[in-house]
């Protein structure tokens, strides 16, 4: 079965003013954004790709957007289900004050069991995004052969729940992974089981390297333990 590329969208503008987007319309990659999409046919450069699936978000049509200029024969199909988690009345809210909410709790530490107000739960995010990367590996499998590779542009937390699945994880522990902007995740798929490639490279080590805690903060309850949920805006 095919090799799987996934690329969360590159910074967008929401992510720098920690606003959780969801599917708030005309939200833009910012100028970070801008220049990770524009590095990304050179970090692909060696992969032949048979097809890129887009979420129908305009964050990730502009983060696809550079790959398909420099590669123009390059099919684009949109997926409505891989479309951001449809955060309903959290989305457009500024997650500095939905930290406060019973749910965040939820969210963070039982997300099988959290259903946003107003939008979908997060199982159900799971289960559309998960359909739709089985039906896509047999339609490239069919189209291309067992040894081709293509490419999906999501979310976060969309990302993050395909690999759960496909380490055959628990959702409840999907927060345990993290998927900067722009980064690449790389799952091959067989017909006994997936295969982990890689998770979340973005090349940019700087980004592991301990952040300044705010003053009088405890290791235990600082917020770097909670998962930043939409994906979060990656390193400073």
């Amino acid at each position: 079965m095919p090799t799987l590329i996934l690329v969360r969208h590159g910074r967008s503008t929401a992510n720098t003013s920690g606003v959780l987007a969801g599917r708030t319309p005309g939200v833009s990659l910012d100028e970070r954004g801008a220049a990770q999409a524009a590095a990304l046919p050179g970090r692909l450069s060696a992969l032949t790709l048979a097809a890129a699936v887009s979420s129908p978000l305009q964050r990730c049509r502009e983060t696809l957007q550079p790959l398909l200029d420099a590669r123009p024969d390059l099919p684009l199909h949109t997926e409505d289900r891989i479309s951001e988690c449809d955060y309903g009345d959290w989305s457009g809210r500024k997650l500095a004050e939905l930290s406060d909410e019973p749910l965040m709790k939820v969210v963070q530490q039982h997300p099988s069991a959290a259903v946003f107000p107003g939008g979908e739960s997060m199982r159900a995010m799971q289960v559309r995004a998960v359909e739709a990367v089985r039906e896509w590996n047999d339609r490239i499998g069919a189209e291309h052969g067992d040894d081709a590779t293509y490419l999906m542009c999501s979310h976060g937390d969309i990302i993050k729940a395909i690999v759960a699945d496909a380490l055959g994880m628990h959702l409840d522990l999907f927060q345990r992974v993290q998927a900067d902007p722009c980064s690449v995740t790389a799952i091959r798929y067989t017909a006994l089981r997936p295969y982990l490639l890689r998770l979340g490279d973005t090349g940019d080590f700087a980004s592991l390297a301990p952040r300044e805690r705010p003053a009088g903060a405890d290791a235990a309850t600082a917020p770097e333990t909670d998962a930043a949920v939409g994906g979060g805006a990656g390193a400073p």
